[in-house]
């Protein structure tokens, strides 16, 4: 077992006001059971009006990540857990895209988890591809609990196996299975955009940077950065994440980000 998180009031305004990246997973982070809150949304803003670098990692698909880079108060959005990311440059009105392998790759990929998928749906009756799939480029997302029933723990170990065993990479999200093909993770691709980007040393990631997740699928975030935190849902997954998050708030998803949120902006600090 991992060693225990710490509570979020073990870390101190000062500290909290010091990082300058804000980096965070979406689902059951900035979410709670589904829903981004108004109030969530502010924080994000209040954020980046601060003179902050607010940038999401998350699993969710290509469509809503272009989406999300043009339209929230974010700086860049990394996808598909690490196969891409997308920055909008809204003074020359054009989208940045950085992809980890080459279109080409891509759709030998596609086609093969294709495969994949129909294989397993003999395997187990009754799954299915999350609704989201239409948007993606990199992945499949089987859905565990988003738009059904929860499958069974059970099941879902088996399905992460069988994926493995048949050559893919695979993280279990709050919501969702994601398989791909290669060594891509989040991790990855948010040092390639902080390097490439904004011209950060691995050193001053770890003083500038801050990571808030909630599932299994944030744990090279958490093993890689030093300043790290995870909203409170994620107490349900920890019994089998080898990476746990240095801190952890009262509270799930958008309501414990905004915890974080309001100890980085306190005034004074």
């Amino acid at each position: 077992m991992p060693d225990a998180m710490l509570p979020l009031s073990r870390l101190s305004p000062s500290r909290a006001a010091r990082f300058r990246f804000v980096l965070s997973d979406i689902d059951d982070t900035l979410t709670e059971d589904g829903n981004l809150s108004a109030a969530t949304y502010r924080q994000l803003e209040k954020l980046g009006d601060s003179g902050r670098k607010v940038i999401l990692v998350t699993g969710r698909p290509a469509g809503w990540c272009d989406l999300i880079a043009r339209f929230w108060p974010v700086d860049a959005v990394v996808g598909e857990n690490g196969a891409f990311y997308f920055l909008y440059d809204r003074a020359g009105r054009k989208m940045i895209r950085r992809f980890h392998r080459s279109e080409a790759e891509r759709a030998v990929d596609t086609a093969r988890l294709k495969k994949m998928f129909a294989k397993l749906r003999k395997e187990f009756p009754g799954i299915e591809l999350a609704a989201d799939q239409a948007f993606r480029i990199s992945d499949i997302a089987i859905d565990v609990c988003e738009d059904r029933a929860p499958l069974p723990a059970e099941t879902v170990a088996r399905l992460i196996a069988r994926l493995e065993a048949m050559g893919a990479t695979v993280k279990l999200s709050s919501i969702h299975i994601n398989a791909w093909i290669g060594d891509f993770d989040k991790l990855g691709m948010i040092r390639q955009l902080l390097r490439g980007v904004y011209r950060l040393s691995d050193t001053e990631m770890q003083r500038a940077c801050v990571y808030l997740g909630d599932s299994p699928n944030d744990e090279p975030m958490f093993a890689h950065f030093e300043n790290s935190i995870g909203v409170a849902n994620i107490r349900a997954f920890a019994s089998r994440m080898k990476s746990l998050p240095r801190h952890v708030t009262r509270k799930p998803g958008g309501r414990g980000f905004a915890e974080f949120a309001r100890l980085a902006l306190r005034p004074g600090t």
